[in-house]
């Protein structure tokens, strides 16, 4: 692991890279928590299966911060209202994109992989959207509001996706329930993207280690089904 500063439009972004040079390369969004060493581990093992990760601190606009301990976050209102407040209210599409643009130019040219959690997963889809000659596959996992209501909802761009996608949601999740589920099934179907769209018989956030619905057989199963997408449209 190697800590590196990028330069964004709206200033700099730590950023974590896993892994040597010369191999397929994936850009992982992170969740709500934020840089943690549970994310840390997780792009090891995606860096162990032969990938170079870029990791990115996506809270950058609101200054360093201490890694936060999901399960003390989601227990205390107070702290969880900081997180959305001080946060993820600047952590939004648009300016996670504009920032993708730098994160692409560190990865280099060519075709690239996007995987996110929960936000992140949000976020991923949007890259392939947004940068669809780049993005050759996409997953996200329990995701949130993918599919919503807004104006910038990544649903939205599914006619301009070119990558594969791969979407893991939970079967416990208000952030994204069953319509829209099939919202995003409408769309990506109409656009012609091929698509898979999976429910886990889990809570939302369950694929991170440290999270207090973390689900081991679940967050296995995700690795399956990413490693075997990358596979596919990275590797071959």
């Amino acid at each position: 692991m190697k800590r590196i500063e990028i330069q964004t439009e709206d200033g700099t972004c730590p950023a974590h890279v896993f892994g040597t040079e010369g191999l397929p390369r994936v850009l992982f969004y992170m969740d709500g928590p934020g840089i943690r060493p549970a994310l840390f581990e997780m792009a090891e093992r995606i860096a162990a299966a032969g990938y170079r990760v870029l990791l990115p601190d996506l809270f950058y606009r609101s200054g360093p911060y201490a890694p936060m301990d999901p399960k003390v976050v989601f227990a205390d209102p107070a702290k969880r209202a900081e997180l959305f407040s001080r946060y993820m209210s600047k952590t939004t599409i648009a300016n996670v994109m504009r920032d993708t643009r730098a994160f692409l130019a560190q990865l280099g040219d060519g075709k690239i992989g996007t995987t996110g959690y929960c936000m992140g997963g949000r976020f991923s889809l949007a890259a392939a959207g947004t940068y669809p000659e780049r993005v050759m596959a996409a997953a996200a996992y329990h995701p949130g509001n993918p599919a919503s209501d807004a104006p910038d909802s990544p649903h939205l761009l599914a006619p301009r996706m070119k990558a594969s996608v791969y979407v893991g949601g939970a079967s416990d999740d208000p952030s994204f329930p069953e319509e829209q589920k099939q919202r995003l099934e409408k769309a990506l179907t109409d656009a012609g993207v091929e698509h898979v769209i999976e429910t886990y018989p889990a809570k939302h956030g369950w694929v991170p280690a440290d999270t207090p619905v973390h689900d081991a057989a679940a967050a296995e199963k995700h690795w399956k089904t990413l490693f075997d997408l990358f596979e596919r449209r990275l590797k071959a």
